[in-house]
């Protein structure tokens, strides 16, 4: 199925506007969900908006929202006032800064979206602003499901790629966590080298669709044996052992790594020959 754009509008870089369609970058139909259901009679359950004060239950046509200022009172802020804020990007993704594709903290990323030209005449822009943006990413601001957001736009393949950004405001700093406050100042040199060793032996290309969701697919698993009426009996999962000797567990590591490498013995030239006239 064709993928359905979330939203349209301009993409803006100075003078420059180019129509864009914007397109969710993950499927969340890939991961498996669940329904709430009654226990007695396996019905799903319904959510029904109710009011304590009349006690009944209220139509979607009576609900409105309301914005809190005081304990208990709130003002009612209706579509017509939800209209009036009319930020630029509501329609337009303007890119008013730009960086190297590397220079944001992955920390900050928050979801991928694609962005597609909208219609034939944009396409030749947009090509030209994606090849033009090649190791660059520009920093924008987009109004999207009821809120705007600090976006960050780079080139992917045929196309661009944008991912909403946290807020500086929304990073928890680390100092918060207790766990970190009483970390060594130092560490032996000589356990840094052959922890480094250790790792370099692990060292390559990564391709991300070589791993899968171990996880969803036990699930699957499950979900498919109880529909035949089969049982499937759970693996006990060992906990891994605890490091004494960090030293010692890192040689170990090594001696495993290095034993699992090494080639099969192969017989040298003649051995065969020689047995045969045995």
């Amino acid at each position: 199925m064709a993928a359905r754009p979330t939203w349209k509008g301009y993409l803006k870089i100075s003078l420059v506007n180019i129509p864009i369609k914007v397109f969710p970058a993950t499927d969340a139909g890939a991961t498996l969900s669940f329904n709430q259901l009654h226990g007695e009679c396996q019905t799903r359950i319904q959510q029904k908006r109710w009011c304590p004060k009349c006690e009944r239950e209220v139509p979607n046509t009576d609900i409105v929202k309301g914005f809190e200022f005081e304990k208990g009172r709130y003002v009612i802020v209706d579509e017509e006032d939800i209209e009036k804020v009319r930020v630029d990007s509501t329609r337009v993704i303007n890119l008013e800064k730009f960086t190297d594709d590397t220079a944001i903290d992955p920390i900050y990323l928050e979801r991928p979206y694609y962005l597609a030209p909208d219609g034939p005449v944009a396409r030749e822009a947009f090509a030209v602003i994606r090849e033009g943006m090649k190791g660059k990413a520009g920093i924008g601001k987009v109004a999207l499901y009821g809120r705007e957001y600090l976006v960050k736009v780079q080139p992917r393949e045929r196309g661009l790629v944008m991912y909403t950004l946290r807020h500086a405001s929304e990073i928890r700093s680390m100092d918060s966590i207790d766990e970190l406050a009483d970390m060594p100042d130092k560490v032996k040199p000589e356990e840094v080298k052959l922890a480094k060793q250790v790792m370099g032996t692990f060292e390559g290309t990564v391709d991300l669709q070589e791993y899968r969701d171990d996880y969803q697919v036990g699930l699957r698993e499950i979900i498919d044996a109880k529909i035949e009426g089969r049982e499937i009996v759970a693996a006990e999962v060992a906990a891994p052992p605890k490091v004494v000797n960090l030293m010692e567990a890192l040689r170990k590591s090594l001696d495993t790594i290095s034993a699992k490498k090494k080639p099969a013995n192969i017989p040298e030239m003649g051995t065969e020959k020689k047995r045969k006239r045995a």
